[in-house]
């Protein structure tokens, strides 16, 4: 196996994260004109379901594994490691068909009274084996992100997303003659055959890795090995238990949110119609603008945990705090160009990406919010690696209570609308952030230094006004010309400045070659 460092690892999924997030418009730009509106609202009627029974399943089990096996590797105790991914896979496996069958027995009831419509039964029913394939997935990427190796996780990603943009058109055109509902349920078909895929690739990948490595002594029999099995058992459910609670909080706020936001927006006198629209705008369009740039974040929170795990099982406090420094200033280097020109281009990113510029007031809104986003993954998987998940959890808790108390004082007041909704999400983001910031802070004395805000405060500034010159400048008749130079001009600028202020070194360079030459190979 390939253990890669921490920047590495990074890279590496940061890689496969951009290739994912470009692959995986395809399928969204071209279902649609398969099965219709119609057939897309079927599609996407289950998935809020779905998400919630993949959160209790697999919430904190990558979590609990990838630091349990760190540790592990950290303390050279393959049995060890063995032992902790032979008790993972069993609960995931057990727990996943346990939902799968009870879910499965009572589609009829849920697709007939939780859904509006029921012939989203059909999408269902084919949705339901996607829950043991993600819950087994979890535990192979757990395994290998726990020993550092992230090609793995990567690969079965990209594996996937191939995988899943031929299946998904492919079911769903063969399946319409027999009805939209069957439309439906064929993208369904096709997901499942994409996370089938990946969790090929990883089972191939682990018996590949399996057959290198040296069998290790064999743990003596009785209760012995009970005994073992069973504090393997403990440790990570200590572990999953809270990451999951953490996960569920978010969730259900988000389920929440959705509710209050519809009806606080006719408390106000906003009209059904418009009020819906009005939401899908802000989730549908803003943020997942929002959310382009969290490949990075992703990434650095999915190679954090490990890498800190293992720093603290050998308890090398330098080691953590440099992990962690490393992460939070590529978080804040890299998204604060993302976020200035959210703000300086809101209109024309919205009217060139949706034909929508008026809904780029929303956007410009919580483009500050971005890079609280960008800092809160790193920070929260701190917690969870260094095991205060309890921490996480009740900051999400208490940030959750204060966005929907907002969205119900602001949204439903006619002069605010929408957009009390918009600084209700805004000030739930920062202020998790900061409460994951002061119980970083806390738990290990870490500060970061003022001169990197700084610099990278002075980089933004310089970009965005640049940007702002380039755009609102009548120097050529076509705006969209004007648009892609002013993106343009702000990125390199910023990125000239980041160099010139060392925000950006000649070690960063020789590591994104690194990237480059490992995938030639």
């Amino acid at each position: 196996m390939t253990k890669q460092s921490f920047i590495q690892g990074t890279l590496i999924l940061l890689a496969a994260g951009i290739v994912n997030r470009i692959l995986g418009f395809i399928p969204r730009i071209t279902l649609p004109r398969v099965i219709g509106p119609e057939g897309i609202g079927l599609y996407q009627m289950g998935w809020p379901f779905l998400i919630v029974i993949l959160t209790i399943v697999t919430g904190g089990i990558p979590v609990a594994v990838a630091k349990l096996i760190a540790a592990a590797e950290a303390e050279d105790n393959p049995t060890r490691v063995r032992t902790i991914f032979r008790v993972a896979l069993a609960l995931a496996t057990v727990v996943s068909f346990v939902f799968t069958a009870v879910i499965v027995l009572g589609a009829r009831w849920i697709t007939d009274h939780l859904f509006t419509d029921s012939r989203v039964y059909y999408t269902f029913l084919c949705m339901t084996p996607i829950i043991p394939l993600v819950g087994i997935s979890a535990v192979f990427r757990g395994y290998f992100q726990g020993r550092q190796d992230m090609i793995p996780t990567a690969l079965s990603q990209v594996v996937e997303t191939l995988v899943r943009i031929v299946t998904v058109l492919a079911f769903a055109f063969m399946l319409l003659p027999y009805g939209i509902e069957f439309a439906a349920a064929g993208a369904m078909i096709g997901v499942m055959v994409g996370e089938l895929c990946a969790l090929l690739v990883l089972v191939l990948l682990y018996r590949h890795n399996r057959s290198q490595r040296q069998a290790p002594p064999r743990t003596k029999i009785g209760s012995q090995r009970s005994l073992t099995r069973f504090a393997s058992l403990k440790s990570l459910l200590q572990l999953a238990v809270p990451v999951t609670g953490s996960k569920l909080v978010g969730s259900g706020s988000y389920f929440l949110e959705s509710i209050l936001i519809i009806q606080s927006l006719a408390a106000a006198g906003v009209a059904t119609g418009v009020a819906t629209a009005q939401y899908g705008a802000l989730q549908g369009m803003i943020i997942p603008v929002l959310m382009l740039p969290s490949a990075l974040t992703f990434s650095l929170a999915v190679s954090l945990i490990p890498s800190l795990s293992e720093a603290a099982a050998k308890n090398d406090m330098k080691t953590i705090h440099m992990r962690l420094h490393q992460s939070l200033k590529l978080a804040l280097v890299t998204g604060a160009p993302f976020a200035v020109l959210m703000y300086v281009l809101a209109e024309p990113i919205c009217q060139y990406m949706y034909g929508q510029p008026g809904v780029g007031a929303m956007l410009r809104m919580m483009a500050p919010a971005a890079l609280f986003i960008y800092f809160q993954a790193p920070l929260q998987s701190t917690l969870q690696a260094l095991e205060r998940p309890g921490s996480a959890l009740i900051n999400t808790l208490v940030g959750s209570v204060v966005k929907l108390t907002l969205i119900y004082v602001l949204a439903s007041r006619p002069e605010f609308g929408i957009l009390g909704a918009v600084v209700a999400i805004s000030v739930n983001i920062m202020l998790v952030t900061l409460l994951h910031w002061n119980s970083v802070v806390r738990l290990l004395q870490f500060r970061m230094q003022t001169a990197d805000f700084l610099k990278v405060g002075i980089s933004m500034a310089v970009a965005g006004f640049a940007s702002y010159v380039v755009m609102y400048t009548p120097w050529i008749a076509s705006g969209f010309t004007r648009f892609a130079f002013s993106c343009l001009t702000g990125m390199i600028i910023y990125l000239l400045i980041a160099i010139l202020l060392k925000l950006i070194n000649r070690d960063d360079v020789f590591r994104i070659l690194w990237l480059g030459k490992r995938f030639v190979k």
